[in-house]
């Protein structure tokens, strides 16, 4: 059993397979959390409102009610927990649900048993109250407002991917690697790692491409004039490495040219301050 530490939080996990309800426990006592226990909805509830967890791992398919109907109660709590959702439904619409209702995370089963830590380290280290605004949650348009941060855009991101698991790998990876260079672009060098300026964030799924639109709140996308990119200093590229990796930053410049090659179409507005890119499908 690991000791209790600063790191240690209070967790519910949510799910009728006792099998992995208690592995998921035992993995999460390990590491020194509190963790309980409910096989349904009601039950949970009924916990969340006796005393405070800060982390939530629900189940979306349980036998009385829906999880989704569980995440909006436990939100709509006075102090919410982080709510991770976790199901073995493949359909766009529950990954869409879970990001209008303000999930934290979505796992879809069967998933490693170690992600669970991962995820919930990745809960403990985020920033109380940050959230995003949901404009439009169909499967064929997502559109959010999201504050500028690493944070918001690693949980977009996760969102945005499993929307494209139904993908051939190879697309679904440029994809990825071409949104999440984009997104953390527009959130690091137009809205300078500030949340309090926004990143709208549009995803277009039709029959024969995808189409992706991020309007950067900031200075706009502009190869030539990144200043924290390492190509633009010559004099030592590898120092302003090291600088931007000690402050937790992504090195600069060498996404954006990779972008490029990954993508069928990557089209600016005059600005420079929105980019769309587009991937065809075959």
């Amino acid at each position: 059993m690991g000791s209790q530490s600063a790191n240690s939080r209070r967790i519910l996990v949510v799910d009728d397979d006792r099998g992995l309800s208690l592995a998921l426990s035992t993995l999460l006592k390990d590491v020194g959390h509190t963790v309980e226990t409910a096989g349904d909805g009601p039950d949970a509830l009924a916990l969340l409102r006796e005393r405070a967890f800060d982390i939530v791992l629900l189940d979306i398919g349980l036998p009385t009610m829906s999880g989704l109907d569980v995440l909006v109660q436990a939100r709509a709590l006075a102090t919410p927990p982080l709510v991770i959702m976790m199901t073995a439904d493949d359909t766009p619409e529950t990954v869409l649900e879970s990001v209008r209702r303000q999930a934290f995370r979505y796992l879809r089963k069967p998933f490693p048993p170690n992600a669970i830590v991962e995820v919930v380290n990745d809960a403990i280290g985020s920033t109380a109250g940050l959230s995003f605004e949901v404009v439009s949650a169909r499967p064929e348009w997502l559109e959010l407002v999201a504050p500028c941060s690493i944070e918001m855009a690693d949980r977009i991101h996760s969102f945005v991917m499993q929307l494209d698991a139904h993908l051939a790998e190879d697309v679904r990876e440029a994809v990825a690697y071409a949104f999440r260079e984009l997104l953390m672009n527009a959130v690091e060098w137009g809205g300078k790692l500030d949340p309090n300026r926004k990143v709208r964030i549009s995803c277009v799924r039709a029959k024969k491409m995808l189409l992706y639109k991020i309007a950067d709140p900031g200075e706009g996308f502009d190869i030539d004039g990144l200043r924290h990119a390492a190509i633009a200093h010559p004099d030592d590229p590898i120092r302003h490495l090291e600088v931007r990796e000690e402050k937790g930053l992504r090195p600069g410049g060498f996404g954006l040219a990779m972008t490029l090659s990954l993508v069928d179409e990557l089209i600016y507005n005059e600005a420079r301050n929105e980019v769309i890119f587009i991937k065809y499908l075959e």
